[in-house]
């Protein structure tokens, strides 16, 4: 009987967050496809890339931030619309919010997409004052540039797909999104070798071939999201006509979630400064070995914006029974997606690893790389948790709190244990990567705490209130 009731119970969160890991794995087979490529171009370009892609996602994962309120929002008027109503329908009021608030997500997309692009080419000018190897610089530049292009397109259509996640219907995204992984990859070859008249670019091709395919992706879904029954009447793209008022609660929403982001990515961005201080193999084992996280941290994601568009429903009907279940059977299904994996790691390392390198310069690189995938086991649980923990968060409105406890399980905890591991200890690659288990321990710790906190103080008044 208790099987069957964590199974009925784990139903609408399985049903919601599938979908999403499945797009979010599909996102990450484009960098997965990037990587492989590089591989066969050599050291050199799989360790200047991997830097150039890292940098980027710090960007394009700040930028994100910004508009991932907007689910939650749609979320929070859907339930407060069907509390009106007492069915699953919506109401006019319900209707003409969730337009205001796509239409404000919208312009703050274009505008900070606009200054990202920017930033991102600053950033890859800023390189060398970081001890970078100057050959990896001269790769890596370039394919930035290319990649900056891509970032308004990329913020639409997540602006997109936080409208359709808000409205529990994320899956006719996952369809165009899988299309594109067979696009990327045939214009990665057209860029990398100027196949189809094209110009020669390497390396930097892959940056023009993401970028392009962020546009097309974008195109399509908009089709899509406009002709949906449900969807369609809701989409409102007019930034012009956004209400000011709906921009200054993204913003507000938004920017504490960018930085929070920010915070774990910067914490990967500097470790993988401090790989490449170390030399090309050890920033491509550290870029393989990372890419291979990421993969199944798509799965996480998914958990944790199902978990928190579950959560902003429901407490907008002052139902916090529901929120502590939802957190529940989210955290142990991440716990047994990241148990899978590990067993896999520990099993067939090379089996997960060797698709990455290439195999005449596989013997310097893999012996690093296997060290790092077993601290990677138990890298994958914490950042799991910590991750969840952020979306329940965000679930319950509670956007500041995450970052402050990032600032202390990243920065005042994780990366000092990060610099005297790998240089006070010398254990260079090894304790970079102990470093980042510890600071994303204590984030989850800290963050989980927050979340039982904040639920313990929510009233059915309270809620009743936003109805």
């Amino acid at each position: 009987m208790r099987v069957a009731n964590s199974v009925r119970e784990s139903r609408p969160l399985i049903a919601l967050a599938a979908p999403i890991a499945g797009i979010q794995l599909a996102q990450v087979a484009l960098t997965t496809t990037d990587l492989a490529m590089m591989g066969l171009l050599g050291v050199q370009a799989i360790a200047a890339g991997g830097l150039a892609i890292t940098l980027y996602n710090q960007v394009r994962t700040m930028c994100v931030g910004v508009v991932t309120a907007v689910g939650n929002m749609v979320a929070a008027a859907v339930g407060r619309g069907e509390s009106r109503v007492g069915t699953d329908r919506l109401d006019e009021q319900a209707d003409d919010e969730i337009r205001q608030v796509v239409r404000a997500a919208f312009l703050v997309a274009t505008i900070i997409g606009l200054l990202a692009g920017g930033a991102l080419v600053g950033l890859s000018y800023s390189l060398v004052w970081f001890g970078q190897d100057s050959r990896i610089l001269e790769l890596a530049r370039p394919m930035m540039i290319a990649l900056s292009f891509g970032l308004v397109p990329m913020l639409w259509l997540n602006v997109l797909r936080q409208f359709a996640v808000g409205m529990r219907r994320p899956g006719s995204l996952l369809w165009v999104t899988i299309g594109s992984v067979g696009v990327n990859a045939l214009l990665n070859g057209a860029f990398i070798y100027g196949w189809m008249g094209l110009p020669t670019l390497g390396l930097t091709g892959i940056g023009c071939a993401t970028s392009f395919v962020n546009l097309l992706t974008c195109t399509a879904f908009f089709l899509i999201v406009r002709r949906d029954s449900h969807l369609g009447p809701l989409l409102s793209i007019r930034g012009r006509r956004a209400d000011l008022a709906k921009v200054r609660e993204i913003l507000r929403l938004g920017i504490p979630i960018s930085a929070t982001y920010g915070s774990e990515a910067g914490l990967f961005s500097v470790a993988a400064l401090i790989m490449g201080s170390f030399g090309p193999a050890a920033l491509a084992a550290h870029n393989v070995v990372i890419q291979l996280t990421y993969i199944i941290f798509q799965v996480t994601i998914g958990l944790s914006h199902g978990s928190s568009i579950l959560v902003s429903r429901v407490i907008s009907k002052g139902e916090v029974d529901a929120a502590k279940q939802i957190a529940r059977t989210a955290l142990t299904l991440g716990a047994l997606v990241m148990g899978v994996t590990g067993v896999i790691y520990l099993v067939a390392p090379k089996l997960v690893l060797l698709p990455f390198l290439d195999p005449n310069e596989a013997a310097e690189v893999l012996p690093i790389a296997k060290t790092l995938l077993l601290i990677a086991i138990v890298q994958q649980f914490m950042d799991c948790a910590q991750n969840i923990g952020v979306g329940l968060l965000r679930g319950l409105g509670n956007t500041k709190s995450g970052f402050t406890i990032t600032l202390i399980g990243y920065w005042a905890v994780g990366l000092p244990v990060l610099v005297v591991f790998a240089y006070g200890f010398g254990l260079r690659g090894t304790g970079v990567w102990l470093g980042l288990c510890a600071g994303l321990a204590v984030t989850a710790t800290l963050l989980l705490r927050r979340f039982h906190h904040d639920l313990s103080l929510i009233t059915p008044a309270r809620t009743a209130a936003l109805i």
